[in-house]
């Protein structure tokens, strides 16, 4: 069920642009609509937020909150300025490349542990495309956001790129003894 209209998703991606470019020294023309989507209450609501960076394509800074830790409006402008200068994968945004980041904003669903016997219950309980999956190994962690399911569609391949990216083997997975959650999101890109 979608929770947040499309005016409000792009009033968010608005103001993560925004945030960036004022962070840059950047000051673009504010639109002034009638009636400002962010103040609205469910702008107000904690929620998990991610600010998605790609240009030409290429993933350029991602970074965000899985739990509710701030208002969906603080989380899209502290994750902004965390995805654009401060991702370590990344060195920081630059004002000549700003222009052509595209802004990704996910609200992610309060994650809830997935419940699976073994390897072969785990596969068969994942949702691609739909399901945003956490993993957990004592001080190892990663997640991967629903859209990841565009990059890496066999379930196994995913998983196994997830446990790479938490500092795991890649079939660390098979074992059945990771900590598994999944969560969903509304995301919003931006309209070019």
């Amino acid at each position: 069920m979608k929770k947040y209209s499309e005016e409000q998703g792009q009033a968010l991606v608005r103001l993560a642009r925004k945030t960036i470019e004022n962070a840059l020294g950047l000051h673009g023309e504010d639109e002034g609509l009638p009636e400002n989507p962010l103040d609205q209450d469910v702008m107000r609501e904690k929620r998990g937020v991610f600010v998605t960076l790609t240009r030409h394509g290429q993933l350029r800074g991602c970074i965000g909150f899985l739990e509710a830790r701030e208002s969906v409006v603080d989380a899209v402008r502290h994750n902004a300025m965390n995805a654009a200068f401060s991702d370590p994968r990344f060195p920081p945004v630059n004002d000549l490349e700003v222009v052509d980041l595209d802004i990704e904003v996910s609200i992610l669903t309060e994650p809830a542990i997935l419940q699976y016997d073994d390897s072969f219950d785990l596969l068969k309980k994942l949702k691609p495309g739909i399901d945003g999956v956490i993993i957990r190994s004592g001080l190892h962690s990663a997640t991967f956001l629903p859209q990841v399911w565009e990059q890496l569609p066999e379930k196994e391949e995913f998983l196994s790129h997830l446990c790479l990216k938490a500092g795991l083997p890649a079939n660390a997975w098979e074992k059945g003894t990771l900590e598994v959650l999944t969560y969903q999101v509304e995301y919003f890109e931006e309209e070019k």
